[in-house]
């Protein structure tokens, strides 16, 4: 509440905010002959009514600030003439003061109401509480499918459902689970002309309903600030949506832009809880994730990994099927399938399948998928022996060499690693044990070896590595911005200087690379490229040898020596204080 200030001048007491008090007898109203004149004097105060902040005090406050309410016993006080030197008096410090009042009411916060997922959100089959929301609700807005729901009739166009709705607010439905993000909007606009007409099934008893219906439609900005400004001139605003608005839904869409303090979430039972009762599951160990109207597939890449149960919110285009032989063709099959379509509907469908009976089969565009694991997953280690891979005529790095470049690395679990010239992908396949929340990106020119390193990624299900089939530097823009860069081979030819600048560019700064130089030139072609452009470098030798079976003994026969060069991108200098920056 806003503070406001009223200083009182001598002899101005504050306006009366209640009504007058009874009139005081009449001998009360003449002067005092023996105070001194004023040059203003006040009215006289049967016409004027106490300060209102002497109605807050207490009594012997209350009797300095207001004279006319003291008692008989306190009267000569009063009539003392106050010092010259006691400026001001009492009584008028006490009448200048800071008085709280509202300049205007705070506007009520958006209420965001979760339905339960599936069910039918006809007007009449809402719980009591929700009901009476509804009908105190001024402006409702949802997803199209949940207001045609509600309302009993087509809402496609915002004008048709009412005509004082705004004309610049496209219609499109939102989604059918817990997905009101701007991606989940976008999804479901597509599919708005598949949704069947929803028959009127508000109750005769029921009264009608009055608010305004406006869909919910993406750019999500656009609709939310309407929302915002309704709130703003004290309409009372309902938010649709299901389950629970803050599992990948329009909650936290509204909570971000608009604040904590301007919302008001009531939740309802989410898909992902309804899913893990139907199995006697335990959800809070569950990984949830949202592919509703999302492309990026890194998220279930991450978890597939991590030994632990996954929920998977599905649409038409990432539809269970299409994940599923997305992690098979990945090497992860550790997993039992169980998808729930049209979940909480009568015509809920459920299936508890294998993972390569789930990649043969078609399912509907609102499915819950839930894996979870029928055992550990498999990983790769430091330190893999060739035995293990499928490795193209030797092209492999050795051990003791991918043990000192890993280590000049320094990959971190949520970094972007390259892989350029990965051969068989056995640095890949070992920077994916360290980038295990990240993402590795393994680089191949020859078809033959990029099939190697499919074969090696699908033996040891690291779902994380992505294989690219190129030349770099040319396939190099696509791929996401690295953290960390290795660089096996490939540098040898016309384009090293260009596949160097390409990788020095993108990488951030603090950002390092890490080059195998097996030829003079190669090393002599780094260095001074680093140098040029000043960048630290440190440079290694590694030679190893290893035992090999000579008669009855052993002997160490030795590997070819590799150098590895090392650099780290610099940190921009900030620049000093009263000089301007280049």
């Amino acid at each position: 509440m806003p503070m406001k200030q009223q200083a009182l001048l001598p002899g101005l007491p504050l306006p009366a905010p209640v009504a007058a008090r009874p009139a005081a007898p009449a001998d009360a109203a003449l002067p005092d002959p023996a105070a001194p004149p004023l040059a203003d004097a006040p009215a006289p105060p049967e016409q004027i009514a106490p300060p209102a902040a002497a109605a807050a005090l207490p009594a012997p406050l209350a009797a300095l600030a207001d004279p006319s309410s003291a008692s008989s016993d306190s009267a000569p006080d009063a009539e003392e003439t106050p010092d010259a030197e006691d400026w001001p008096p009492m009584a008028q410090m006490l009448q200048s003061m800071f008085v709280f009042e509202p300049t205007t009411a705070a506007p009520a916060p958006i209420t965001v109401l979760g339905l339960d997922c599936g069910r039918f959100h006809g007007l009449a089959d809402l719980p009591p509480y929700a009901r009476t929301l509804v009908l105190m609700a001024d402006v409702i807005c949802g997803g199209r499918a949940l207001l045609q729901e509600l309302a009993g009739r087509d809402v496609a166009d915002p004008e048709a459902a009412d005509p004082k709705a705004v004309r610049d607010t496209a219609a499109g439905p939102a989604a059918d689970k817990e997905a009101n993000t701007a991606a989940d909007a976008a999804e479901e606009t597509q599919d708005a002309a598949a949704l069947p007409p929803v028959p009127s099934r508000t109750s005769l008893a029921e009264p009608p309903l009055k608010a305004r219906l406006l869909p919910l439609t993406t750019p999500l900005e656009a609709v939310v600030t309407r929302l915002s400004q309704m709130r703003a001139v004290g309409d009372t605003v309902l938010v649709l949506a299901d389950g629970d608005p803050l599992l990948f839904g329009i909650g936290a869409t509204l909570v971000r832009l608009l604040g904590e303090e301007a919302v008001r979430l009531l939740p309802a039972v989410s898909s992902l809880q309804q899913a893990c009762a139907r199995l006697a599951l335990p959800w809070h160990k569950v990984i949830c994730l949202s592919l509703h109207g999302r492309d990026d597939l890194g998220p279930l890449n991450v978890a597939a990994g991590k030994n632990a149960p996954l929920c998977v919110l599905t649409d038409a285009r990432m539809s269970p099927d299409v994940l599923v032989r997305h992690l098979l063709d990945r090497g992860v099959d550790w997993f039992d399938a169980h998808i729930f379509e049209r979940m909480g509907a009568p015509d809920e469908t459920v299936s508890h399948l294998s993972m390569a009976a789930a990649a043969g089969r078609n399912f509907g565009p609102v499915c819950t998928l839930l894996l979870t694991p029928r055992e550990a997953p498999r990983r790769p280690c430091l330190g893999l022996d060739s035995a293990e891979l499928a490795v193209e005529r030797g092209l492999i790095s050795k051990k003791p060499v991918r043990a000192a470049a890993l280590a000049l690395l320094r990959i971190a679990p949520r970094h972007v690693v390259w892989d350029i010239g990965a051969g068989s992908g056995a640095v890949a396949l070992e920077a994916a044990v360290l980038a295990h929340e990240g993402r590795v990106v393994a680089v191949e020119r020859s078809a033959g070896r990029a099939m190697s390193i499919q074969e090696n990624r699908r033996r040891f299900g690291v779902a994380i590595l992505d294989v690219r089939l190129g030349e770099a530097p040319e396939c190099l823009p696509g791929l996401p911005d690295p953290q960390r860069v290795f660089i096996g081979g490939g540098l040898s030819g016309e384009d090293g200087e260009d596949i160097l600048g390409h990788v020095c560019h993108r990488l951030p700064a603090g950002g390092r690379v890490v080059v195998s130089c097996v030829l003079l030139e190669t090393l002599c072609l780094c260095r001074s490229f680093f140098e040029r452009l000043g960048w630290p470098v440190e440079l290694e030798q590694i030679a190893a040898a290893a035992a090999r079976p000579l008669g009855d003994d052993v002997h160490l026969a030795a590997m070819n020596p590799v150098f590895l060069l090392a650099a780290q991108k610099p940190t921009p200098r900030a620049a000093a204080p009263g000089t301007a920056a280049d």
